[in-house]
């Protein structure tokens, strides 16, 4: 695939080898962009652009803290391929009060922002106590059936206890999606049970702690299943070329999508239209209004 007019006047030399220039079969949403990352400061438009080429055409770009949320929404109004979530991190939890709050709540009334989140809980590293991660969680859970919107979620090794307190909320909150999902077979029917959709990353393609995926990703019915990046994170392990600098970026989604098909036993394009329609319905993206 040869360079678009905009790669062209970026002035820049795409960090994609000929091999990573892959074309989704139908045009694909990315819910987890972490697009506010200082390693996209200097091509973000070059990077739209090579997304675009892709046929990954909607970005979610998560804000995860209140400064990286400010620029996200932002971001949502420059480009009319992006839109915003708005949340604080649990690493962040330590950080929440109530001037935070009322700026949270500030955000999610822009028409940018198309979620609450990212919020969660993330036992594995435990940056704030999960106390703080807790009490965060629930003023996040408060804010998002105040504004209705859906949410973002995070959790790592905290599955039992996330459950239990999204279990409390559930009958007074609209759509939630646990993204970037990397627990057990276990873990996943309870969030299946709460109604939840799940997101799935490259971290499937990793054959040292993503492998057992491939095992029960299938058990993901098709209307809760959507795609993401985390980039410039959880760059896939099972590229067929290496990438200079080793940054994940959106251009690289259908490759994952690729990937999930194979471990689920569908076509990429029916995968590929399937997470769309619901990412699409999910987040309220609606092709034909403004924002």
């Amino acid at each position: 695939m040869s360079d678009t007019p905009q790669h062209q006047a970026s002035g820049q030399e795409s960090p994609l080898p000929e091999a990573l220039r892959i074309t989704s079969p139908s045009p694909l949403v990315d819910i987890g962009a972490n697009l506010t990352h200082d390693s996209f400061e200097r091509d973000l438009e070059a990077t739209l652009a090579r997304a675009a080429d892709a046929n990954v055409t909607t970005l979610v770009v998560t804000g995860a803290d209140l400064e990286g949320a400010t620029r996200a929404a932002r971001l949502a109004t420059q480009f009319p391929s992006l839109h915003a979530t708005a949340g604080l991190h649990p690493h962040h939890a330590s950080e929440w009060c109530p001037e935070l709050e009322q700026a949270m709540r500030e955000l999610h009334r822009q028409k940018s922002v198309v979620a609450v989140g990212e919020c969660g809980l993330d036992f594995h590293r435990n940056f704030s106590s999960p106390a703080d991660q807790e009490r965060a969680l629930e003023a996040q859970l408060a804010l998002a059936a105040e504004s209705g919107l859906p949410l973002f979620l995070h959790e790592r090794d905290a599955g039992r206890r996330m459950r239990e307190i999204l279990g409390e909320w559930r009958d007074r909150l609209s759509d939630a999606v646990v993204h970037c999902f990397t627990g057990d077979r276990e873990t996943l029917h309870g969030y299946l049970d709460l109604d939840l959709h799940i997101g799935q990353t490259g971290w499937l393609s990793d054959e040292r702690r993503g492998h057992h995926l491939r095992e029960f990703v299938a058990d993901i019915p098709a209307e809760r299943l959507m795609v993401e990046t985390d980039c410039p994170y959880l760059l896939p392990r099972n590229l067929p070329a290496k990438i200079k600098g080793r940054r994940h970026e959106p251009a690289l989604l259908p490759w994952i999508v690729r990937e999930l098909a194979h471990w689920r036993g569908e076509s990429e394009a029916e995968l590929a239209h399937q997470t769309t329609l619901t990412a699409k319905r999910f987040f309220r993206l609606n092709e034909d209004a403004g924002k």
